[in-house]
């Protein structure tokens, strides 16, 4: 049945009136400018919903296949691929990473594994040498890139202590994939997954298709500034945390700011970047896309009489490897398994078993094993705070639909 409100397209179970209607209320109140929402329900579309606009200038409206990047829920996809990876005998999780990267055995890193690299506890959160984005999207500049993350002395030692690796997480998954794989990332992962389940993300987007990306709109960094100082002040809050870090020169800045946004985050939306594999950030994808990719990791591996992957992969992620109670880049507790963000039980989910990432700004992708739920969540309106509002206030309706 169609959501009872005009201006958003799209359809939602009647058991699931409350998501249409709490999505409804962020569009009309002028909370998004543009967004789309998709949920599956025991391998079943329930939710998929679009409205607003994703061009405030030509108020082009957002549609069904509206893509915008989804920044760190790019470091999902790339779990995806290193997982499925894993899976089919590539590499060990408990191996160290130097076994399929020698080169990074510099400077301590001989012993960490590969485990503890992609669960943010290896202590390369922050690369000392600059780097740019212009240089992290030339392919002629990779050996270099790949030299400098070599090259990088941890912060601590390894499993000492947990630090979100914001940036260097996808630097470091690119070239140790293509180390132990003997290809890119995104190669494998739309070759072995995304493409053949039909999955709208994109990792590298292609020109063909420019013409879906909405317009993306950030806060001003003099905007972030204003509302990072008073969340300093005011403390106890993970934005709190965060913004002291930064404002101290931290590890959060550190984490965070190399290499910078040189225009501002919008930079990431730009044609220029979108179009490489930066497995951090530069993903686009429309809702209903994300939460197809996550379909299979929420039903054991298998949907539609196909096992995309093997029962025990999705075992493995459904556990907390480490937690943290905070993060020291974050500020808050959560931890990672595998390369996939584990939160606190009743931030996204009410159940530890859920995992995914979400991104800067709100974007979500997420899926929940043990009640059978995938969501995706783009807009084009960011959020400043480490957890968007928005996000919370749909997930919460999404289960309190789910679980009744």
């Amino acid at each position: 049945m169609p959501p009872s409100h005009g201006a958003v397209q799209g359809f939602c179970t009647p058991p699931f009136q409350a998501v249409a209607d709490q999505f409804a209320q962020h569009v009309e109140q002028g909370l998004e400018i543009g967004a789309g929402l998709c949920v599956y329900h025991q391998g079943k579309v329930v939710v998929d919903l679009w409205g607003g606009v994703r061009d405030q200038q030509t108020q082009a409206p957002w549609t069904d296949d509206t893509l915008i990047v989804v920044f760190s829920v790019t470091k999902g996809l790339a779990a995806m691929a290193l997982n499925l990876a894993a899976e089919r005998g590539l590499f060990a999780w408990d191996a160290p990473v130097a076994q399929y990267w020698p080169a990074f055995a510099q400077n301590g890193k001989a012993a960490i594994t590969v485990r503890q690299l992609f669960n943010h506890r290896a202590g390369l959160a922050g690369i000392s040498a600059p780097l740019s984005l212009d240089m992290l999207c030339d392919p002629s500049q990779a050996q270099a890139v790949e030299a400098i993350l070599a090259a990088q002395a941890p912060a601590w030692v390894a499993d000492a202590g947990q630090g979100y690796h914001a940036l260097s997480f996808g630097m470091y998954a690119s070239a140790f994939f293509a180390h132990a794989c003997g290809e890119p990332l995104q190669a494998f992962l739309h070759r072995e997954y995304l493409d053949p389940l039909g999955a709208d993300v994109h990792l590298g987007t292609p020109p063909s298709e420019d013409h879906r990306v909405a317009t993306l709109y950030p806060p001003s960094n003099a905007e972030r500034l204003r509302h990072m100082l008073w969340a300093a002040l005011r403390g106890g809050s993970a934005e709190a945390n965060v913004a002291r870090s930064f404002l101290r020169g931290g590890l959060a800045k550190q984490a965070f700011m190399n290499p910078p946004a040189p225009t501002g985050l919008g930079c990431y939306n730009t044609p220029p970047v979108r179009r490489h594999s930066l497995a951090w950030a530069s993903a686009t994808a429309s809702a209903r896309g994300l939460a197809l990719a996550y379909v299979p990791w929420s039903l054991g591996g298998q949907w539609q009489g196909r096992q995309w992957l093997a029962p025990a992969t999705v075992a493995q992620v459904q556990t907390r490897q480490g937690w943290a109670a905070p993060d020291a880049v974050l500020g808050k507790p959560l931890s990672w398994a595998q390369g996939f963000l584990k939160e606190e039980e009743g931030v996204f989910s009410p159940h530890r078993e859920s995992f995914g990432h979400p991104g800067m700004g709100g974007a979500l992708g997420w899926c929940d094993p043990k009640a059978g739920l995938s969501m995706g969540y783009t807009m084009n309106r960011m959020d400043w705070r480490v957890r968007s509002p928005r996000t919370l206030a749909l997930c919460h309706a999404i289960y309190q639909c789910a679980l009744a």
